[in-house]
């Protein structure tokens, strides 16, 4: 356990950023899934809705530094063909 202050408040801003960035994580992966499940139902508008706020939030995540700049373009890029393909 430590001693010092500044190393005390250091761990409270640790857990804070770490459970900001569990929630975010989760939320991209439930966004992702849902555009995808939306999508082979065969609802081309609610699809490209699900789609568009998925990729909002993948871009979210690279500007807060979360995904770096080219993973969450890889992201983007493979989510908008899974769901391209499930409409058929």
């Amino acid at each position: 356990m430590a001693n010092i202050e500044s190393q005390k408040k250091r761990n409270r801003q640790n857990e804070a950023a770490r459970r900001r960035n569990r929630a975010m994580r989760s939320e991209l992966k439930t966004r992702s899934r849902s555009a995808v499940e939306i999508a082979a139902t065969g609802d081309a508008e609610a699809a490209a809705e699900a789609l568009r706020v998925a990729q909002k939030r993948i871009d979210m995540a690279a500007s807060k530094g979360l995904l770096h700049k080219r993973t969450a373009a890889r992201r983007k890029s493979r989510l908008a063909k899974q769901v391209a393909n499930a409409l058929g």
